[in-house]
C-alpha cells in the first residue's frame, strides 16, 4: 500500500478532488495547494475515448506551448553536413550521423528529443529498439523526423512538446511550471486541449474527452470539466488581469 506523504495529505484536504472546475478555476486552485519546496512541472492528464490498439485511434503529435515548457529540453540531433551545422547554430546539444548511432548503442541517452534527416532513418532504425521505449524515436507525425532540422531544434527548444496515446488511452503532457503566472498556463492548457481536439481520429467513436486532470509533480489532481475545455478570450483576459 502507498503512504502518502503529509504535504500531499494536506493539499487533497484543502479542496473537494471529486469536484469538477472549469480551466481557471483548477489552475487556482492548483497555485494555491503547497506541496513541495521546489518549483513543480505541471501537467495536463486526459483520458480519450478511443482504442489505441487500433492504429488508426492512436492519438500522436506536437503542440507548441505559448508560455513555454520552463525547463531546459536536450536535443539530439541526427544529420550530417549542411543540415549537422544548421541543427548546431539553432542550439543542438548534441549533432552526429554513424557516430551518435554509435554512441547510442553504447549507451549514450542524455537527450530529451531527438530529430533526425529523412536520409539518416536507416542509420537511426539501427537503435529504434533503444530509442522506441524510451519514446525517444525520430517519428515524421511528430515533426521529429525532417529537412528543416533547425527549425525543429529551435521550436522543441523553445516549447514544443510531443504527446502520444498510451495503451489505455491517456495522454500526459507538461504545461509549464507552478510559478508560471495564470495567464501563461491557462495559454499553455488551452494550446493542449485544443490540439488534441483538433487531432481526434475519425474512427473514435462516442464521448471523446472522457476526463481532464490538472496535477503537479507533487501533488494530488485537480479535476476539470471534459465538458467545460474551451478557454474563452475572457477567460483568458480575467486570468491576465493583475489581483
Amino acid at each position: 500500500m502507498t503512504t502518502k506523504g503529509k504535504r500531499y495529505a494536506d493539499a487533497e484536504r484543502r479542496f473537494d478532488r471529486q469536484h469538477l472546475h472549469g480551466p481557471g478555476e483548477a489552475v487556482d486552485v492548483l497555485k494555491g495547494l503547497s506541496t513541495a519546496k521546489f518549483d513543480e512541472t505541471v501537467e495536463l492528464a486526459m483520458r480519450l475515448g478511443v482504442d489505441p490498439r487500433k492504429a488508426d485511434q492512436i492519438v500522436r503529435g506536437t503542440v507548441s506551448l505559448p508560455g513555454g515548457t520552463g525547463q531546459a529540453v536536450r536535443v539530439a540531433v541526427f544529420a550530417s553536413g549542411p543540415a549537422a551545422e544548421e541543427a548546431r547554430e539553432a542550439g543542438a546539444d548534441v549533432v552526429g550521423a554513424d557516430d551518435l548511432v554509435e554512441r547510442v548503442q553504447g549507451g549514450f541517452l542524455d537527450f530529451d528529443i531527438a530529430i533526425a534527416t529523412p536520409d539518416l532513418m536507416g542509420q537511426v532504425g539501427k537503435v529504434a529498439r533503444i530509442l522506441g521505449p524510451r519514446k525517444l524515436m525520430p517519428n515524421p507525425k511528430t515533426g521529429t523526423v525532417t529537412t528543416e532540422v533547425g527549425k525543429a531544434v529551435s521550436e522543441f527548444k523553445g516549447g514544443r512538446v510531443e504527446y502520444r496515446t498510451d495503451k489505455f488511452g491517456n495522454i500526459h503532457v507538461p504545461v509549464g511550471k507552478k510559478s508560471f503566472e495564470k495567464k501563461a498556463l491557462l495559454d499553455n492548457v488551452r494550446a493542449v486541449l485544443d490540439e488534441v481536439q483538433r487531432a481526434k481520429p475519425a474512427a473514435a467513436k462516442g464521448k471523446y474527452i472522457k476526463s481532464v486532470t490538472l496535477a503537479t509533480t507533487m501533488g494530488p489532481g485537480v479535476k476539470i470539466d471534459p465538458n467545460r475545455t474551451r478557454i474563452t478570450e475572457d477567460e483568458m483576459a480575467e486570468a491576465g488581469t493583475p489581483s
